[in-house]
């Protein structure tokens, strides 16, 4: 198989799925001779801390597209509905590097402050490994 050259690794490496660039550069015994390392091909791990992040209005909040949904719903014959309220949902995926903790108390403060309208909405969220 051919040595992938500098600027093609590179490009793997910008390219969406970074795993799938660190998998071909790693069975390609990087760098090829003359370019240097890039460590943002690299990470310490392939493990990532992934956030869960659900954001929906108050209970107090009227939730007029909930109520659509719902009439929609029940005009379509499904049955057994109280209620429907929508929300928004976000997967965040986080640096190896940070820890449990750090995590918890990073995720909980970009929810708080660019995820949700704290007027009308709340949220709630889990990490998994």
């Amino acid at each position: 198989m051919k040595d992938l050259g500098c600027a093609m690794r590179r490009a793997l490496c910008d390219a969406a799925n970074a795993r799938l660039a660190r998998s071909l550069i790693k069975l390609h015994r990087y760098p090829p001779a003359g370019c240097e390392v890039h460590t943002s091909w690299l990470t310490y791990n392939d493990r990532f801390m992934t956030a869960y992040v659900y954001v929906s209005l108050k209970k107090s909040v009227l939730d007029p597209q909930g109520k659509t949904i719902q009439g929609a719903l029940n005009k379509m014959g499904y049955k057994g509905l109280e209620s429907v309220r929508q929300g928004k949902y976000f997967e965040i995926k986080l640096d190896a590097g940070i820890s449990r903790d750090e995590a918890q108390t990073e995720v909980e403060r970009i929810a708080r402050e660019v995820l949700t309208n704290p007027v009308i909405e709340e949220f709630r969220f889990s990490l998994a490994e």
